[in-house]
């Protein structure tokens, strides 16, 4: 079922920090814009033996720096619904923050279309519902000097990157197309998922309670919202909990 191009083109799609072939469940993880695979290794310290991490690898970042980031959520999603197919060789979870919430939705979407799989659960976070209306100002074409002002008022990039002029080059592009990622997603209706969701939200977040509840439309199964302390980089001050919740709701697979 599954026309992939050489496995090589595969393998740097999904790297596996820990391979644990006997692990009961893998949970494929998705970056927040102009974020990397390197966020979640530090969940391996706490993940519990029985799920099996696979970090999603995006071009334009890591070993990836030199490939051209896409700029488009639905381009994208295609690409991985192909490449991803060979890892789906076990019950299998998603989490993505912000912009892996909505890589996320769309993926299990397509999955759905074309092979008739689906996740058995979905962790999305720090991410509003994405059949409500966009109420954020465009910025991914803002002209130099107020992208890096929104940047800064962001709070996502560090302060020793925001000062060297070399490394904001190398970040400007991706940073670039990963708000056009979000920023021109259209949304599509479909029939809701079938798995249940877990949502994670920052108490601090822009994000309100209400915008993570609309998450409910998107499955006929459970959809929680838990809250944590902390702005939208909760997922590393709130690390702990969220990995402990992780395992709660995969723990029947154990």
């Amino acid at each position: 079922m599954s026309h992939m191009s050489n496995n090589n083109s595969n393998a740097k799609w999904f790297l596996y920090p820990t391979p644990l072939p006997r692990a009961k469940v893998r949970l494929f993880c998705f970056p927040y814009a102009g974020g990397g695979t390197g966020m979640f290794r530090a969940w391996l310290k706490t993940l519990p033996p029985f799920i099996e991490l696979s970090t999603v690898q995006l071009p334009g970042r890591e070993s990836r720096i030199r490939e051209t980031p896409y700029d488009r959520l639905t381009t994208m999603v295609e690409v991985i619904s192909e490449v991803i197919e060979p890892h789906l060789t076990k019950p299998f979870a998603f989490f993505g923050h912000s912009m892996g919430a909505m890589i996320s939705l769309d993926l299990a979407r397509a999955l759905r279309r074309k092979y008739k799989v689906e996740p058995v659960h979905m962790f999305v976070s720090g991410r509003r519902a994405p059949q409500m209306p966009r109420t954020r100002p465009i910025t991914y074409d803002l002209p130099e000097p107020e992208f890096i002002e929104e940047l800064r008022r962001l709070n996502g990039t560090p302060q020793e990157v925001l000062e060297n002029p070399e490394l904001m080059q190398l970040m400007i592009p991706l940073l670039r197309a990963d708000f056009s990622v979000c920023q021109t997603y259209e949304y599509v209706a479909e029939p809701p998922l079938s798995c249940p969701i877990t949502v994670f939200g920052g108490l601090e977040d822009e994000t309100t309670r209400e915008e993570l509840k609309g998450w409910r439309e998107q499955t006929s199964s459970a959809c929680t919202v838990r809250m944590s302390p902390g702005n939208h980089f909760f997922i590393h001050t709130a690390q702990a909990q969220l990995i402990r919740i992780i395992e709660q709701q995969l723990r029947a697979f154990a």
